[in-house]
């Protein structure tokens, strides 16, 4: 046991008096010391109700024969943190939840690790951990909130988040009253759990399933159920034999796994952000990754599922349907997943799916009948982005997937949602926002302010948004983001001047300024990098070592 270097022999007498402070007894002390990676809060509505999934967890262990050790980790909520200064936290959150996880565990001699997560960068914060220390490593998120019926429309009609987001541009453009926008607001949040469509913190957790650290179920049974309450149980259990076994995260988190994520992930249609993660998550286990990557896979693997922002189902509706699961069965007869692959169940992919199907063929479709032939996200490049930026192409309306239009140029999200709201953009225009990546934001803010707006002023038809920022999973129509280089860094985007004719298809993969390069070399030779914008602190911290969205965003 790890753990034996905290509590065995003479020399160890102080530590075990410590241990016994906490009220650990003897036979406690003795058994395999099982971390719990706790990030409850009552500040975001996906993590208020963790405690009641630590203590089935703390069950689970002591069940299997174990000792649980709870510790807090810190979370940031997308949505309270969204189009104000909070939002430059978020990502670089993700590398403090890593480092967090990784002290805690190696301080106090940790024999295996229970990762209890839900929102957006503390999953992949926490799988980060996972790889990064290799111990025997299980997640059991805290599950899907359930979507809420609208106020005023026909019975069963359903919202989330995203519907009050996208509220707000309807009242600025008069097309509903600011009382109608309230009911909205109090009807679109039922429950607790992750924001109900396949937003970040649902792919991700969806993907932790798919990539096999988290058990069948993790990804999509609600967080009110006690069907949740049970799967955290048997995570606590299962800890124990993988401990017991060996099956460390090295040995589930291998390219097999990441191609098996990466095919559920087109196939479910998942957030932009799953980008940033995964390549961030594979290189904590040193596994090639790259943006053509995505391409290749997407290129094959059909889009079986329309869930929220793209579609009107949300992730209750895949959990009746079948669950991730069930996807997984059904690209596997394709021959796009790999059955071969060991999981947190101890078992293989193939295993696993061997008792399973789906329940409900418009959730999840067949691949005679997906949705769209390739899969959800696509790796744009060109002369505006020689590194790449990501679309998710199945929330892109058809009119759009190719797009040719006037620049008009913000150095903020701040700037480009105040001239959305103000109706300064008109039909054909590409807005363009820069100065917001990892750098220059700092911090890569989500834009889902803007995007919404766009959509709530019924725009998203005829206009599309680049930026070196991000999306939130819930940003819907042509947003284009994770323009690398970064403007901050000298990237093309810092060149672009209003009115620039910017050509957007999206079916090409490609992305052009069409400005000729003589001319942009003459803007870049007249360039010079801003001051930063936080000059103390974390962030300006975080802005000094972060790394390329490209590349994950990753600190080094």
């Amino acid at each position: 046991m790890k753990s034996n270097q905290v509590k065995q022999g003479v020399e160890r007498a102080p530590h075990r008096a410590l241990l016994k402070a906490c009220g650990y007894s003897d036979p406690e002390i003795q058994r395999p010391l099982i971390g719990i990676a706790n990030s409850a809060n009552t500040v975001i509505p996906g993590h208020v109700h963790l405690n009641t999934l630590a203590d089935a967890v703390k069950a689970g262990i002591y069940m299997a024969g174990g000792t649980p050790v709870e510790f807090g980790i810190i979370g940031v909520c997308d949505g309270i943190a969204m189009n104000h200064e909070g939002m430059k936290y978020s990502l670089a959150s993700r590398e403090l939840i890593a480092d967090s996880v990784e002290v805690m565990a190696k301080a106090h001699g940790l024999d295996a690790l229970v990762l209890i997560p839900n929102c957006d960068k503390i999953v992949p914060g926490m799988l980060m951990a996972a790889a990064r220390l290799d111990l025997p490593a299980i997640f059991i998120s805290g599950g899907p909130m359930l979507a809420g019926n609208h106020p005023d429309a026909p019975k069963g009609t359903k919202i989330d988040l995203i519907t009050v987001f996208e509220a707000v541009g309807a009242v600025k453009s008069g097309r509903i009253s600011e009382d109608q926008l309230a009911a909205i607001e109090d009807a679109a949040c039922p429950t607790c759990g992750s924001c109900a469509g396949m937003f970040t913190a649902n792919s991700m957790n969806c993907l932790t399933e798919a990539i096999g650290m988290g058990l069948p179920g993790n990804g999509t049974i609600p967080a009110v159920m006690a069907a949740r309450t049970r799967l955290a149980k048997m995570a606590g259990m299962q800890i124990l034999e993988l401990w017991r076994q060996g099956i460390t995260p090295s040995k589930i988190l291998t390219p097999k796994a990441f191609a098996n994520a990466l095919a559920v992930d087109m196939a479910l249609g998942c957030s932009t952000n799953t980008v940033l993660h995964l390549s961030a998550i594979a290189q904590e286990a040193g596994v090639p990754f790259d943006l053509q990557q995505i391409n290749t896979i997407s290129g094959k693997t059909p889009h079986l599922c329309s869930l929220s922002p793209g579609g009107a189902h949300h992730i209750e509706d895949l959990y009746q349907a079948g669950g991730i699961q069930a996807v997984i069965k059904e690209l596997a007869k394709g021959g796009f997943i790999h059955l071969d692959c060991i999981t947190a169940t101890a078992k293989t992919v193939g295993d696993n799916i061997a008792a399973v199907r789906i329940k409900d063929s418009e959730v999840i479709r067949s691949l005679e009948k997906p949705y769209h032939a390739t899969g959800g996200l696509a790796v744009l490049y060109g002369n505006l982005a020689p590194n790449g930026c990501v679309v998710k192409q199945t929330a892109v309306r058809p009119e759009m997937m190719q797009h040719q239009g006037p620049a008009r140029v913000f150095d903020s999200e701040d700037d480009a949602t105040q001239a959305i709201l103000g109706g300064q953009i008109r039909s054909g225009d590409v807005v363009v926002v820069r100065y917001e990546g990892p750098k220059g934001g700092p911090g890569m803010r989500e834009m889902l302010t803007p995007t919404s707006a766009i959509a709530g002023m019924q725009l998203d038809g005829q206009v599309a948004l680049i930026t070196d920022g991000r999306f939130s999973g819930g940003t819907r129509g042509a947003a284009i983001g994770h323009v690398s280089p970064e403007a901050a860094q000298g990237g093309p985007i810092a060149f672009v001047r209003e009115g620039d004719i910017i050509a957007i298809n999206i079916p090409a993969k490609k992305v052009e300024l069409k400005v000729d390069e003589a001319q942009l070399e003459k803007r870049r030779q007249g360039w010079q990098a801003p001051e930063p914008k936080i000059k103390s602190g974390y962030l300006a911290r975080y802005a000094r070592v972060v790394g390329s969205a490209d590349c994950g965003a990753v600190v080094k």
